[in-house]
């Protein structure tokens, strides 16, 4: 079989492996949908503003890519090495590429649904609105962003047990959500702290995001920012691969 073959059955065999425990899906897809409808909905502020509801939209979609990626994939990763299948699954002649790929290709289909709920909210209870070609760019943009935190999360569970890798996927997803401006707006930030936030890739990706929304212009530095974070976290899941790989089957 070609590699795009091979990352297609990769991809098929770790969907059917996610859904087969409903509660790692569900669980990536109601957080964000229920900090929408307990925080955004009930403040007419902004639910009642397009533009203030809809840049709201984006934050949290943001925080479901991420939590996707880590949580369900990144922590997934560490989960499947203490597998007795893994093993075998790694020392068939295919190589890592389909492997990888096809979790990459996984991750971002569930980021994709975890946002189906959040967009049904924000539909019915928000003034949130955007046209066709806007909700095209941010299809676009949400593949994007989520790369570089899929990388992230493999890395992470490439290189912890499962137990180390939920701990620290927790300590640097909820900080890197809330100094990412994903939970309140970056406008209400102190000056010290925006600056700092421009620097990190879910300010990044969440004002990439927000401005395929809504139009309102990101960071010169946005994109640049979040590529490098991207390449930087890539190098660290080929890395993490191919240490537990050495470790495991030299």
């Amino acid at each position: 079989m070609s590699t795009a073959g091979l990352t297609l059955l990769h991809a098929r065999y770790q969907a059917l492996e996610t859904v087969r425990v409903p509660i790692a899906v569900l669980g990536t897809m109601l957080f964000p949908s229920l900090a929408m409808f307990f925080f955004v909905v009930p403040q007419s502020a902004v639910a009642q503003n397009p533009v203030a509801a809809t840049a709201a939209v984006g934050q949290l979609a943001m925080f479901s890519v991420m939590s996707t990626c880590m949580f369900t994939f990144g922590v997934g990763a560490a989960e499947d090495r203490a597998l007795p299948f893994d093993p075998y699954v790694r020392t068939l002649p295919a190589g890592p590429a389909p492997r990888l790929l096809g979790r990459m290709l996984t991750g971002g289909g569930f980021a994709l649904l975890g946002l189906v709920p959040l967009i049904l909210i924000a539909w019915i209870f928000t003034a949130a609105t955007v046209t066709a070609g806007q909700a095209l760019v941010s299809l676009a943009v949400v593949i994007g962003v989520a790369l570089p935190f899929l990388g992230l999360g493999l890395g992470i569970g490439y290189s912890m047990s499962s137990k180390a890798a939920i701990a620290v996927v927790q300590v640097v997803l909820f900080p890197m959500a809330f100094a990412g401006g994903l939970f309140m707006p970056p406008e209400v930030f102190p000056d010290w702290l925006d600056r700092f936030s421009q620097a990190l890739p879910s300010r990044a990706g969440r004002d990439l995001l927000v401005q395929a929304l809504t139009d309102a212009q990101a960071s010169a530095a946005a994109l640049p920012v979040l590529l490098a974070w991207g390449a930087l976290f890539a190098a660290f899941a080929v890395w993490a691969y191919r240490r537990d790989e050495g470790r495991r089957f030299r």
